[in-house]
């Protein structure tokens, strides 16, 4: 199906499914499915986790059919929600945060577009953050922690993959979550010194 024909059809779709039709719904799930998992396999190779965030993406989107402006370019909203979904996932393992940034969105009133508006650059700017401390890791410690945390595989496995003995993986981890540490206070401290000038 062609880009325009595909935004054509998912806007009536999504226009039967918000007037209360449950089957615009399942074709909007199987329009989209192989959409979503393609992308997704791009960010991590944990299946598993990929079906499992792909259909908390769809759940949110059925909860969410009386805001009409949650779904209006459903096609970007779907691939947005399921890369913050995996990003909430990594931010979750990596710093123990427990916060999701899609939390947010329950938490506002569908009227409010100033804040509405605020708080989508807030969870835009926590995805920035994660990659910008990601850039401060070498090319094998970005891999190592993208190993672990995001396709969740176990050390003897990031061994294979990356040719390297267990202890020196263990190393190789550990020396990525001090340096991603570092570098996340160093961001707070210039923050900080920036907001006090």
């Amino acid at each position: 199906m062609a880009t325009n024909q595909l935004k054509e059809h998912t806007r009536t779709l999504v226009a039967q499914f918000c007037a209360g039709d449950d089957r615009a719904f399942t074709q909007l799930y199987d329009l989209y499915v192989n959409i979503l998992f393609n992308y997704g396999m791009k960010l991590t190779g944990d299946r598993e986790l990929l079906k499992d965030s792909i259909h908390d993406v769809f759940l949110k989107v059925y909860n969410k059919r009386t805001d009409k402006n949650a779904i209006n370019n459903l096609g970007s909203y779907l691939i947005i929600a399921l890369k913050n979904r995996l990003l909430d996932d990594f931010r979750r393992r990596a710093f123990g945060d427990e916060e999701p940034a899609e939390s947010y969105d329950y938490r506002q009133s569908t009227d409010d577009v100033e804040r509405d508006y605020l708080l989508r650059e807030f969870k835009e700017q926590q995805v920035s953050v994660v990659w910008q401390l990601m850039e401060n890791l070498t090319r094998r410690q970005r891999q190592a922690i993208t190993l672990y945390y995001l396709e969740e595989r176990k050390y003897e496995e990031i061994c294979r993959i990356m040719k390297m003995n267990y202890h020196s993986v263990r190393n190789l981890m550990h020396r990525s979550m001090l340096k991603l540490r570092e570098a996340a206070m160093g961001q707070a401290g210039a923050s900080l010194m920036n907001n006090e000038q």
